[in-house]
């Protein structure tokens, strides 16, 4: 597997260039969701699609139409999980995360 590199930008920069890794899981089963990169300090309130790394299921949707972007749910036990947005302030398409529907823990990439 190839080592996974923090993605550097304007979005990174602005919220202090401090980036980490997380493991996102499904609050009601703990299975695994997606490997997201959250950059700056604060709570999880939204993924945006462009920081999420794995499955690639997930990680393709950069790829595709927003208009085609369904809800983000568990694929073990269909929870849902998030909505999909456009974040107004940056015009960036992302899931705004129900409260308490993950499990968030911070992960060491190798």
């Amino acid at each position: 597997m190839e080592k996974i590199q923090f993605k550097q930008d304007k979005y990174k920069k602005n919220r202090g260039g401090y980036s980490r890794f997380l493991e996102i899981k499904c609050e009601s089963c703990s299975a695994f969701i997606a490997l997201y990169q959250k950059d700056g300090p604060g709570p999880l309130k939204r993924m945006y699609i462009d920081r999420i790394f794995s499955p690639q299921n997930l990680a393709n949707l950069q790829k595709v139409s927003f208009k085609k972007i369904a809800n983000l749910t568990c694929s073990h036990c269909k929870h849902i999980i998030g909505v999909p947005i456009i974040y107004k302030k940056e015009s960036r398409p992302a899931f705004r995360l129900f409260v308490g529907a993950v499990i968030k823990k911070v992960s060491k990439i190798k």
